[in-house]
């Protein structure tokens, strides 16, 4: 119940229905209809991500990550969520089931042979490139997709079907050359200089189910990672 709590909050500040501030939570309570302790776990949720902060005696206040002339990316997000997902579309390369091979397997921590869903796809915001990304899902976990879930939010569609929530992940974020089969597909000269994200993403008890590598080619990207101190001191 609070993950889904957590979601509408979390959509709700993208859609800047909360612009300033969260309402109290007493009127969160009375808004779900659940304990202040749900409404608690709920929002705890969101400032991990990054989006509310506290302030003693004053309530939950919406963090402004955005950055002068900047397109900000909020890491702890998730790279696939943008704040500017509405507007964003895909071009389909490629949507194949294929095996792991070794050099795959050893990559992304998964098992040499193991059955994926293979989705090639070029990100678009409003019409301009964003990124090239080169995602695969775990058959044995995510055991189909839709050609309609490949052209949005994937995520989404996995965790209306099956359940399936983040619950933790790695991220590598470096500074690197275009190759020239990327070169071709962005149309830009190889060796290029761009920032590439390579994350996998577990679920439950640190169950693999996606791993990826982003290609950021949209200008003036700034990319945010929220930290906290989980201990509070």
């Amino acid at each position: 119940m609070y993950h889904d709590i957590a979601d509408d909050l979390i959509h709700s500040i993208e859609n800047k229905l909360f612009k300033l501030k969260l309402p109290t939570e007493h009127q969160l309570m009375e808004r779900y209809n659940v304990s202040r302790n749900t409404i608690r776990k709920a929002i705890d949720i969101v400032a991990q991500k990054g989006l509310v902060r506290r302030v003693q005696g004053s309530g939950y206040f919406v963090n402004d990550i955005s950055q002068a002339e900047k397109t900000v990316v909020n890491l702890t997000m998730g790279a696939s969520r943008s704040r500017y997902h509405k507007n964003m579309t895909s071009k389909i390369v490629t949507f194949d089931e294929i095996h792991a091979d070794e050099a795959l397997a050893k990559e992304f921590s998964t098992r040499d042979g193991a059955a994926l869903y293979r989705v090639i796809r070029l990100r678009y915001v409003d019409k301009q490139l964003y990124s090239l990304e080169y995602a695969y899902y775990v058959k044995s976990e995510v055991p189909s997709l839709s050609l309609s879930s490949i052209n949005h939010s994937i995520f989404d569609y996995i965790k209306e079907k099956y359940g399936i929530r983040i619950n933790n992940s790695d991220q590598y974020l470096s500074q690197d050359q275009l190759s020239s089969e990327a070169a071709n597909l962005l149309g830009l000269e190889p060796k290029t200089a761009c920032m590439t994200l390579q994350q996998s993403n577990y679920y439950n008890n640190d169950v693999l189910f996606n791993f990826s590598q982003t290609i950021y080619v949209y200008p003036n990207l700034s990319f945010y990672f929220h930290a906290a101190n989980q201990s509070g001191n």
